[in-house]
This record gives structure tokens, C-alpha cells and sequence, in this order.
């Protein structure tokens, strides 16, 4: 018999180690990790999802993504044939951000962003935030793969000014009811896991691994 192949991409400028924690049985699922890639100059969100779709070579697979990750999947499914799309940590819709980014979006606030900052997590570290930032800062300089200015830019642009305003019901959207980037009160139907936040694929790893095979092979 053969296995399904589960694609994996990872949140806003994280490598796929986010995923090391996740483990599907291997006699039934074949794991791929994608990777974000340098996007080209004014490359649209469609064009980019169009050339990471190039890098899934099987037929009908599974989409997971983290985030912005999730939006990504949601994209590469309109130029790919999915069995089936699962988002965690995001949104399936622009109706579902918060108040601020879409004020963001009116007032373009998001150019605004110290992106420079954000790039340089040694340098923010030195800061002290209070132990639960400094915690969250250490593991996002662990996690961090992807240091370019344009490829930040371009990513923050691109959640901001995506344009999809209907939710694909077949979309399966697993959320953390303690997430403060996408807070469940914005969030239409999806399957909520307890004390899960913004970045549960870190530390809701064994909820994840006892849920996901079932909710993969769902219908």
C-alpha cells in the first residue's frame, strides 16, 4: 500500500525544524518538509505559492502549514490537486485578522515595521522583555531561517494584503484558544486545542501527534 504523502511548511521566516517534534507513523505517512525561498522583485503571492508548488512531486498530498505557512498552503492548492488542506496557527480568510491588521492594511502601518529589528534577535535579546518574551525571543533566533530584508518585506506585505475574503469550508483550520497573533475571538469554526498559542506547533507537539493522524484520514 502506498503511504500519503504530508507536505509541511512553516510559519513567517521559520525553517521546517519547527516540525521536529511531530512525528506520523511512517508505515502510513511519508513526511516533506518545504522551505521558504528568496521570493523574486514584485513577485505576487500566487506566482511564489505556483513555484514552491513545483517542489511536491507526488500526487494528491496533504498540505499542513504553520501561520503565514497556512496561507501559503491555501494558495499552492489552486495550482495543485490537495486529497486534502489543514492550517494551524492561522487564518482562512483576511475576515478573520484582528482589528489591527486591518487597520494596518487602510493606513499601510505594516511599512512601518522596524523589519531590521526583527531580522537582528541577538541584538533584541539584549533588551529585557520579562522572562516570557526573552523565552519566546530564544526560541525564535532558534527557529529563524530565513534573515532577508526584501523576503521579510514581501511576507509581511503579502499576509497584510491577502486578498481572499471567503473561508473554503474544506479547508481544516486547527487553532490554540491562547493564540495573540490570530486571537480566537476573530476565528469561524475550527478545531480548538486548550491553552494552545501562536506557536503550539512547538509545544502542543503531543496533541498534535495524537490528533493529526485521525484528522488527516477524516473523510
Amino acid at each position: 500500500m502506498s503511504k500519503i504523502p504530508v507536505y509541511f511548511m512553516p510559519g513567517l521566516a521559520a525553517s521546517s525544524s519547527i516540525f521536529e517534534r511531530i512525528k506520523l507513523d511512517e508505515t502510513i505517512f511519508e513526511t516533506h518538509l518545504l522551505e521558504w525561498e528568496i521570493p523574486k522583485q514584485k513577485e505576487s503571492l500566487s506566482d511564489y505559492a505556483f513555484r514552491i508548488s513545483q517542489k511536491i512531486k507526488e500526487e494528491n498530498p496533504i498540505l499542513i502549514g504553520v501561520s503565514f505557512g497556512g496561507i501559503l498552503v491555501q494558495e499552492i492548492s489552486k495550482h495543485i490537486r490537495a486529497r486534502k488542506v489543514i492550517v494551524i496557527s492561522s487564518v482562512r480568510s483576511n475576515l478573520e485578522f484582528p482589528r489591527r491588521m486591518k487597520i494596518g492594511k487602510t493606513t499601510k502601518a505594516y511599512k512601518l515595521i522596524p523589519m531590521q529589528l526583527i531580522l537582528n534577535v541577538e541584538k533584541l535579546a539584549k533588551f529585557s522583555f520579562g522572562e516570557k518574551v526573552n523565552k519566546r525571543i530564544k526560541l525564535y533566533e532558534k527557529f529563524l531561517a530565513v534573515r532577508d530584508l526584501g523576503y521579510l518585506q514581501w511576507a509581511v506585505e503579502n499576509v497584510i494584503l491577502w486578498d481572499r475574503n471567503q473561508i473554503d469550508e474544506n479547508v481544516v483550520h486547527i487553532h490554540g484558544d491562547q493564540d495573540d497573533v490570530f486571537p480566537i475571538k476573530y476565528i469561524d469554526k475550527c478545531i480548538i486545542v486548550k491553552g494552545g498559542t501562536h506557536i503550539m506547533i512547538l509545544n502542543k507537539y503531543k496533541w498534535l501527534n495524537e490528533n493529526l493522524p485521525s484528522i488527516i484520514l477524516e473523510g
